[in-house]
């Protein structure tokens, strides 16, 4: 069966899409088998990376490795079981579609609280969750005091991730392998950076997730959508003079976070 990758977080702006299409784009240039979903019916980040990316290898000439995007299925509601929701079965039928001929499947969830969003996290094999270095997303994940520092108690994003693993273990499904990217993180080791940091570290271990490293806030991941790239297709298309060493940075953020993310069967080699 294919391992089932989610990046969710109920707050936008955390960067979801931009590791969605960075995981989803290296596996695939691994010479993996990569499936996409995307969750946010609205806006649709991922499907129009992909679009983008079509329009710029027709025009270039070129073929890169691109994962295979897929939009929820249409249903007949008249076949639905009688309380039976139809957001649940148009994703059941996708990643049942899918699973035959990939082998990772990653679902990028919408910046909120929805009933597709739900029943993914409860699909993940590995959750993944970008956090910006603030005490404003932290709050999405647990309560603190910050005269004490104290972790007072999970919070609403939490709580679902704890439910989504209650399913999985009901069904005997193995656990979600949860993992938590610190993202636009401050290079100096100031006094909030800290505080998060510490904050963190005590909540892994009481909630059950792991840290990792994420991206730092770089221009080139917003230049680069519009052609649908990411930075580790520049020199396939003979884009030489964007490699300054901020971009080069930004290749090695993306080789760690996808090393920590200890994927199945993933040599990260690039």
């Amino acid at each position: 069966m294919a391992h089932i990758i989610v990046v969710g977080n109920e707050k936008g702006g955390a960067g979801k899409s931009t590791v969605s299409i960075h995981v989803a784009t290296a596996l695939s240039r691994m010479g993996h088998k990569v499936s996409v979903l995307d969750l946010d019916l609205r806006q649709r980040t991922f499907g129009r990376f992909i679009h983008n990316r079509r329009l710029m290898l027709e025009k270039a000439g070129v073929d890169l490795p691109t994962p295979a995007y897929r939009d929820l299925p249409e249903i007949d509601r008249a076949a639905l079981e009688p309380g039976e929701n139809p957001y649940d079965r148009r994703l059941s039928m996708a990643v049942a579609g899918m699973e035959g001929d990939s082998e990772f499947i990653v679902i990028d969830c919408p910046g909120s609280h929805t009933r597709l969003s739900q029943v993914a996290h409860s699909l993940a094999d590995t959750l993944i969750t970008p956090l910006n270095d603030s005490f404003v997303d932290f709050d999405l994940l647990a309560h603190i005091d910050m005269d004490t520092n104290k972790v007072e108690g999970p919070s609403v994003y939490s709580e679902m991730v704890w439910n989504a693993r209650q399913l999985r273990a009901r069904a005997g499904l193995k656990p979600i392998d949860w993992v938590v990217l610190r993202n636009r993180m401050g290079a100096q080791n100031m006094h909030n950076k800290q505080k998060m940091g510490e904050a963190l570290e005590a909540l892994a271990s009481r909630i059950g997730f792991r840290l990792a490293p994420g991206f730092n806030e770089r221009v080139i991941f917003r230049e680069l959508f519009p052609r649908g790239l990411t930075l580790l297709d520049l020199r396939d298309i003979g884009v030489l003079g964007q490699m300054n060493i901020s971009n080069v940075a930004a290749r090695q953020e993306l080789r760690e976070m996808l090393k920590a993310l200890k994927l199945p069967g993933v040599d990260v080699a690039f």
